[in-house]
């Protein structure tokens, strides 16, 4: 399907790509990865022509359509669901010539080809798209104006997934989603009938879409098996291995040098050390590993308060009196909270965090805190305030008027800022910088509590795990807003559900969440089809039902097989252990010791292979279920 050969690109006098090669086969759903800045987004660029090589070239498949997202958001009157519809042009063209075509014969083509293409099914196809992403039946009928610029891109991504081209390129799909249409998408996607490339910093999504990696580093294209972790695993053992023959090497060449040294003098060893000398010059160097440099945060530690840092009492909230956003609220937050909020955009997420900040004060009822309570706040709209001609030292200085140099400095370091990238001035900071900027400045004073809403747009998954690690590592209080399954899965001990005007505790995990997310969209498309006049006999059905079972069948059958084989090696292991354990095993033999051991290590690396197998099969079985129903 895409074939990149040799390709080499230059943009402002650095080289993103060099000698980069790596193709694409038909089908293949695959993720690209790589640094910020590395040249990912330049990529699918070059790919569509809008940019072209220094070298090299870039080929698709004759014929093929390719597609993206629209990089402007959809404007007008038009509604919804017919602006989705409008990005199938054929199906568009064909419809509207057959309103003024008087040929009987070339209408009778035009009906043909719309029944090959699936035309009459459009509307409810289109209609399942904008669902999936939010998007109700009365608010497909409204005009594309009437949505705010997030939800406009919410739209452009619909239209490109109903267009369904031979090769769709996704750039960051998520970034404008919330987690709920985050988790429609990653089930849609690994689905999805064509050729996928998809840039994405979303780990989860990798993992659930991609069945190849192609990973940008060095400005080379080094495809990998598998999805994210698997490649993250491979890379790892890869880099090991390469490191072990760099070292192994430099002390061939030490021995061989020293020989040279010490014989070439000699008469009687002449010969040996030219020849020596001459397998140092033929010898094929190892490149030794440079890791990339990784980035740490470091949350500063609070001091401690006493438990409630925050108590609502029957809290009204909202933006006018008389009309609340979110009622009925009776929380607290301790010190040691790691609360995540599900809900749908739009269902007062924001609002309860305005709340809990002290950004938005209640219609009614009370909000206890004690007085010396910290509360950091981090939203990204906030990148909009930053002075694009300040820097992140003086933006943080202006911040701490009277702390020392050295410790404005520091703060900033704790986020990866450096001396020299301290001085940068904001306008030249990527979104990543800006968002660790953001960090910086809300923890300046160590807040007991932080509050973040859509902490990981702009950053990479390096700085996303870093992320984690320092959310692990704090000792305040924290609440969660994010489309990141991966964060909240990691970060999160608490969910609280906000849905139907309030917010409640969620009695599960983000797994529970994801089936009752099903099995609200299985009962809202029941629903629809109750609603339809002429809706399917009970036979077709029945009919129905067993073809889905039919394909469903190989997938279960996976799982049970890899299910299987895991509880075959637990025994295993388990016997194993036992006999580890037992003290006379060391008495006799020192072989059978080494034998069990051996056998020990090979269960473990069994039982590593055997769970991802089984995880690949039962996410396969979900999201075949999810497209079935």
């Amino acid at each position: 399907m895409l074939h990149i050969n040799d390709l080499t690109f230059r943009f402002g006098g650095r080289v993103l790509f060099e000698g980069a090669t790596v193709h694409v086969a038909a089908g293949q759903r695959v993720g690209l990865v790589g640094r910020n800045g590395a040249g990912k987004s330049t990529l699918l660029r070059l790919v569509l022509d809008e940019l072209h090589p220094d070298g090299g070239g870039i080929t698709i498949r004759p014929r093929a359509r390719v597609g993206r997202v629209a990089q402007e958001a959809p404007e007008g009157d038009t509604p919804l669901l017919d602006c989705v519809l409008a990005a199938d042009t054929e199906r568009t063209s064909l419809l509207a010539e057959a309103e003024t075509c008087r040929d009987a014969h070339r209408i009778a083509e035009i009906h043909e080809r719309l029944v090959a293409i699936d035309a009459h099914s459009a509307p409810a196809r289109a209609g399942a798209i904008l669902s999936g992403l939010g998007f109700d039946a009365e608010a497909q009928t409204r005009p594309v104006n009437s949505y705010s610029g997030g939800w406009r891109m919410r739209v452009a991504l619909a239209a490109a997934l109903f267009a369904q081209p031979d090769l769709l390129l996704l750039d960051e799909p998520t970034n404008h989603l919330d987690l709920e249409a985050t988790l429609w998408l990653e089930g849609y996607l690994a689905g999805y009938p064509g050729t996928l490339l998809v840039i994405s910093h979303d780990r989860e999504l990798l993992n659930t879409v991609a069945d190849r990696i192609i990973h940008l580093d060095g400005g080379k294209l080094v495809a990998y098996a598998g999805n994210y972790d698997r490649f993250e695993r491979t890379r790892r053992e890869k880099l090991e291995l390469q490191a072990k023959a760099y070292s192994k090497q430099l002390e061939q060449r030490r021995k061989i040098q020293a020989f040279v040294d010490r014989f070439r003098a000699k008469a009687t060893k002449a010969r040996q050390a030219q020849s020596r000398m001459k397998m140092l010059e033929r010898m094929e160097t190892v490149v030794p590993v440079v890791e990339e440099r990784s980035i740490s945060f470091d949350f500063p530690d609070p001091d401690p308060l006493s438990p409630p840092i925050i108590a609502l009492e029957n809290v009204q909230a909202g933006y006018a009196p008389g009309r609340p956003v979110l009622r009925d609220l009776n929380q607290r937050i301790d010190m040691d909270d790691r609360i995540a909020l599900l809900g749908a955009n739009g269902n007062g997420k924001s609002t309860l965090a305005k709340l809990l900040s002290g950004r938005l004060a209640p219609l009614s009822g009370g909000v206890h805190r004690p007085p010396k309570l910290r509360v950091g706040y981090f939203a990204q709209h906030q990148t909009e305030e930053l002075d694009l001609a300040g820097t992140p030292f003086s933006h943080m200085a202006a911040l701490m008027p009277q702390a020392p140099e050295a410790k404005v400095r520091a703060q900033l370091g704790r986020f990866a800022f450096e001396q020299e990238r301290a001085d940068v001035k904001v306008a030249s900071l990527s979104g990543g910088e800006k968002a660790r900027l953001l960090f910086a400045l809300m923890s300046r004073d160590a807040p007991h509590l932080m509050i973040l809403d859509e902490p990981t747009n702009h950053l990479d998954i390096d700085a996303r795990e870093a992320l984690v690690q320092a959310l692990n590592a704090y000792e305040g209080a924290v609440v969660l807003i994010s489309h990141d399954p991966h964060l909240i899965e990691l970060a999160a001990d608490r969910l609280w559900l906000v849905a139907d005007g309030t917010c409640r505790p969620f009695d599960g995990d983000l797994a529970d969440y994801r089936k009752l997310l099903l099995e609200r969209a299985r009962e809202a498309r029941r629903d629809g089809r109750a609603e339809k006049p002429g809706a399917v006999n009970r036979r077709d059905e029945r009919r129905a039902a067993a073809e889905v079972r039919a394909q469903l069948a190989p997938l279960r059958n996976a799982v049970k097989a890899a299910e299987k084989r895991l509880d075959e090696l637990h025994r295993r292991q388990t016997a194993v252990q036992a006999r580890l354990a037992d003290p006379t095993l060391y008495d006799g033999p020192t072989a059978g010791v080494t034998e069990l051991q051996k056998e020990a290590g090979d269960i473990e690396r069994a039982l590593a292979a055997a769970e991802e197998s089984w995880m690949e099969a039962q996410e396969a079985l979900e999201s075949a279920e999810a497209a079935a129903n």
